[in-house]
C-alpha cells in the first residue's frame, strides 16, 4: 500500500519563519496547505503551490468558518497532521517606532488580538476533529510575551503572552483527543521585517551575539510536529540564543 502523505496547514507562510517552515515540511514529503493575506509567492518552492494556497485575512473573524470549511475540503481522508499558527501582526509607528499603550487605539488592539490570538483559537476549534488521533498544533509566540521589548508594541506583547496561555489551555483540553499542542517562542530572527536597530541589539544583548535564522526556528517547529516529540505537550520552546536567561 502507498504510504499516506502527511498534511500541514501553515498560516503566515509567505515570508520569514513561515516560508522556512513550509520549505522544511515540503522537503520532508509533507503536503503544505498555506494561509496568508497575500497571494501565493513564487518564491515558495513546494509542490501544490498556488493550488494549496488560501488567501485569507485571519483578522476577519467572521470569515473563518468559510475558511475552515475550505481547508477541510482539501483533506482527502479528512485527516490533518499538523496546524502551525505562525501568522501574526505587529503594528509600528512612524519610522518603525514601538507602539505603547498610549499610542494604541481600540482598533489596533482588536486587529492584533484578532490575528495573533482569536484566529488561533478558532482555527484549532474548527479543525480539532481533523487533527484528532495523532495531530499536532504549534503556536508561534514571542520573547516579547514575557518581557518588555524595545521594538514590540504593547498590543503585540500582550497577544503573545495570551497565546502562551492559550497553548497551555489547548494542550490540556486536546490531549485526550490525541492532539499535542506546543509553542515556540522566537527571539530576534533575521527576517525582512526587522525593526531598525535589531541587528545591533542582538549583537549586544543576545548571549550568542547574533540573530537567529528562520530555518533554526523551522527546525524546532518540525520537531514538535514529528514522532520524536510524541510525549511533548504544553511546552513553550525558547529559540533566542539565550536572550531569555
Amino acid at each position: 500500500m502507498t504510504e499516506r502523505q502527511k498534511i500541514i496547514v501553515l498560516t503566515g507562510a509567505s515570508r520569514g519563519i513561515g516560508h522556512a517552515t513550509g520549505r522544511i515540511f515540503a522537503d520532508a514529503g509533507w503536503r503544505v496547505i498555506t494561509v496568508s493575506r497575500q497571494e501565493f509567492s513564487p518564491r515558495c518552492p513546494w509542490l501544490g503551490g498556488p493550488d494549496d494556497h488560501l488567501k485569507i485575512d485571519l483578522g476577519d473573524i467572521a470569515s473563518l468558518p468559510r475558511a475552515i470549511a475550505e481547508m477541510q475540503g482539501r483533506l482527502p481522508d479528512g485527516k490533518l497532521d499538523a496546524l502551525v499558527n505562525n501568522a501574526g501582526i505587529s503594528p509600528k509607528g512612524t519610522g518603525g517606532t514601538r507602539l505603547g499603550v498610549l499610542q494604541s487605539d481600540a482598533a489596533t488592539w482588536m486587529a492584533v488580538f484578532s490575528v495573533n490570538l482569536f484566529s488561533t483559537a478558532l482555527l484549532a476549534r474548527g479543525l480539532i476533529d481533523n487533527l484528532a488521533g495523532g495531530g499536532a498544533i504549534v503556536n508561534v509566540t514571542s520573547i516579547a510575551g514575557s518581557r518588555v521589548h524595545p521594538y514590540a508594541g504593547s498590543a503585540y506583547a500582550c497577544s503573545k503572552a495570551a497565546l502562551a496561555t492559550l497553548t497551555r489551555e489547548m494542550a490540556n483540553e486536546f490531549a485526550p483527543r490525541g492532539v499535542r499542542v506546543n509553542a515556540i517562542s522566537p527571539g530576534e530572527i533575521d527576517t525582512a521585517i526587522l525593526s531598525p536597530g535589531t541587528r545591533e541589539f542582538a549583537d549586544r544583548e543576545v548571549p550568542m551575539r547574533r540573530l537567529g535564522r528562520p530555518d533554526e526556528v523551522a527546525d524546532a517547529i518540525f520537531y514538535l510536529c514529528s514522532a520524536q516529540a510524541s510525549y511533548v505537550n504544553g511546552a513553550e520552546l525558547h529559540i533566542n540564543g539565550g536572550q531569555h536567561v
